[in-house]
């Protein structure tokens, strides 16, 4: 490939709205970029002498070259970050294309590099050319991403991200999902929003028969396990915007570019403890970090919240899930998948691409992020679930203009007064209602901690911890006590249980059952419908 091709190719993925990755190929000649963020997936794959790309894992099955075979070392990291979080897949032979990176393919020998990375600086600026900086920027990329031929409409929540770009795109038509159970229906407070900015909204309740009927063929289209449990919701959420429109907007991104999460630093709500950590902040480096040592591992009120903002980075934080540390993964996995990277090794990639940026604590957690989670696990199953239903899903928050602007914003207006995405909220203030621009965080809540200890959906899940291939990977006896302990209400092991329940309904659909379409589940009992 000419330096002239190859520059032209890497300047359009670098000026790119950040929507589709674009690929080539001519004879043993080829380039590939993904997109600056990694809204879309991009898979590869070097085996018998054939390359393969795609954005679907499962079309590459097809292929009479591709030999399936289950990667042993995804399985620990997964267990503790809930998503694949390592560079190859769990199908062995099959790698993702980070975001930001271009490839090029010469003569079998495939050469990848960095075309794009998030910056963050500290500057000096206010707090009201902050908010204006937010605003304007965002008005002008949701003015952006609604260009379209046919009508965009926007996914509602009770969250200020989709609220913001919903009160400033003013679609025809916003969409919303919930649970019959009241306390995880935020689309009551989404269709009052809607109401409030006289836009049409639409939505519906799912109940747990739905989810457990769908839920193999969510993860059949999600191609690999992730046990996010807002897989579910956003799965029947992008079938009910599907039957009316072909592309939406969503709010997926703000909370890494503007610093949304409570685990970036907001673990009480006491005055006093907030205002004491904010002047040990203040400290010498070195000083700082002996005291996070001295707190670690105590439970004082306000412990946590001290430790998690005086502790460096790279010792606190491996992004927004934890759900088995690595020895309690190593004790209920069998010894043929334990052999892993660590996940020290894993958020050291990241960390070490912003080691002596000067850079905060804060920012550094957000580049993880923006690295990791964002990527591995938001946009991955924000792609998949919309384009199960063949639905366009476009993020104006993921811009390059207004990564800019949250890249130089001063630390300070990241959290402050109590509130995650300070200044973000300002700017959206601008547009919404003060309960809405000021709502804490959901999520999109699900109830599995009700569905764990329901008889007809912990029977279900009973039934796949039995299934006999589930040795080859766990202590059988331990998931079950496990499942049987958090049932009885002894402990709360629901996120466990859902992710050891999510890997195995994957493998079940794509090792046991061949990849095939999953048919839809009985609730009533542990076979398929036909």
């Amino acid at each position: 490939m000419s330096n002239g091709v190859q520059r032209f190719y890497i300047g359009f993925a670098a000026c790119s709205l950040s929507l589709f990755g674009i690929s080539r190929h001519m004879h043993s000649l080829g380039f590939g970029a993904r997109d600056p963020f990694g809204i879309k997936p991009f898979y590869y794959s070097h085996t018998n002498g054939v390359f393969m790309y795609a954005s679907e894992i499962k079309s590459m099955l097809q292929h009479p070259q591709f030999v399936k075979e289950l990667n042993p070392q995804a399985l620990r990291p997964y267990l503790t970050f809930q998503y694949p979080a390592i560079e190859e897949t769990f199908f062995k032979g099959v790698s993702k294309l980070k975001e930001g990176h271009y490839f090029t393919y010469v003569d079998g020998n495939m050469e990848i590099s960095r075309y794009y990375d998030s910056e963050f600086i500290e500057t000096q600026q206010t707090l009201e050319q902050t908010v204006e900086e937010i605003d304007s920027a965002v008005l002008d990329s949701v003015q952006a991403h609604k260009i379209a031929d046919v009508e965009v409409g926007s996914f509602l929540s009770s969250g200020v991200d989709s609220s913001y770009v919903a009160a400033v795109a003013r679609p025809e038509h916003t969409y919303s999902i919930g649970f019959s159970s009241g306390r995880f229906d935020e689309s009551v407070q989404a269709r009052e929003l809607a109401q409030s900015l006289k836009l049409n909204n639409v939505s519906e309740s799912i109940d747990g028969d739905k989810a457990f009927r769908y839920f193999p063929q969510i993860l059949w289209h999600l191609d690999e396990p992730d046990s996010n449990p807002s897989c579910v919701p956003l799965f029947f959420l992008s079938e009910l915007a599907s039957r009316d429109l072909r592309v939406v907007l969503s709010g997926e991104g703000a909370d890494e570019l503007f610093a949304g999460y409570i685990d970036y630093g907001v673990h009480t709500k006491t005055k006093f403890i907030m205002r004491t950590t904010r002047l040990l902040q203040r400290l010498p480096k070195k000083l700082r970090h002996r005291i996070a040592d001295m707190v670690r591992g105590r439970s004082f009120p306000g412990s946590k919240h001290m430790y998690a903002n005086l502790a460096p980075a790279e010792r606190c934080f491996i992004g927004q899930a934890k759900i088995f540390d690595e020895a309690e993964a190593e004790s209920v996995l069998q010894a043929d998948f334990r052999d892993a990277p660590s996940v020290q090794e894993i958020v050291d990639q990241s960390y070490e691409q912003v080691r002596g940026s000067g850079i905060s604590e804060l920012k550094k957690k957000q580049y993880l992020d923006m690295h990791q989670w964002m990527p591995g696990d938001i946009l991955l199953k924000a792609d998949k679930m919309t384009m199960a239903h063949s639905l366009e899903l476009r993020v104006p928050f993921l811009d390059k203009e207004l990564m800019k602007v949250a890249g130089r914003m001063p630390t300070r207006y990241l959290i402050a007064k109590e509130h995650t995405k300070f200044a973000f909220r300002q700017a959206a203030a601008r547009h919404l209602p003060h309960v809405s621009s000021h709502r804490e965080k959901l999520g999109f809540p699900v109830p599995i901690e009700d569905w764990l200890r329901d008889e007809k959906f912990y029977a279900i899940v009973h039934s796949t911890f039995e299934q006999p291939y589930v040795s080859q990977f766990f202590d059988q006896t331990a998931l079950l006590k496990l499942l049987d302990e958090n049932y009885k209400g002894h402990i709360n092991g629901r996120r466990k249980i859902w992710t050891i329940f999510t890997f195995l309904t994957w493998y079940d659909v794509f090792f046991i059952h061949d990849g095939e379409k999953p048919e839809l589940a009985s609730t009533d009992n542990t076979k398929n419908t036909k």
